[in-house]
């Protein structure tokens, strides 16, 4: 089990800017692939981004590239999620997730553990 902490969502106006964070309470949560998803009230589960172990390996879907940030801290175990000029289409609960598996992954079904998920509301 790699247990998964999300924070950081709330209420922000558009335009604005918010920084998610993922804590894993495992040490070895810091050898998975990560990732973000988002799931808006009615709307399935969808892929936001993701990283590998290794920090430098990222990948974002088209409605966020340019505007969110993923990066990872292995030393704290924890992730995030740097998302700035924010839309009300980004409005949904957020979710990390982890793999064991070192490739980057865009399926909800292809990742092990989930974090509890964190609601982002961006008014307009």
């Amino acid at each position: 089990q790699v247990p998964l902490v999300e924070s950081g969502g709330g209420l922000v106006q558009a335009g604005g800017s918010l920084r998610l964070s993922c804590a894993a309470s495992r040490r070895a949560a810091s050898s998975y692939t990560m990732g973000w998803f988002r799931q808006a009230a009615g709307q399935e589960r969808e892929f936001v981004a993701s990283i590998s172990r290794i920090p430098g390996n990222t990948y974002y879907a088209d409605s966020v590239k340019g505007r969110f940030t993923i990066s990872r801290d292995n030393a704290e175990n924890t992730m995030y999620l740097q998302m700035t000029s924010l839309n009300p289409e980004d409005t949904a609960v957020y979710y990390c997730a982890a793999r064991n598996p070192l490739a980057i992954a865009l399926r909800p079904e292809e990742y092990d553990y989930w974090g509890q998920g964190t609601q982002v509301t961006v008014s307009s």
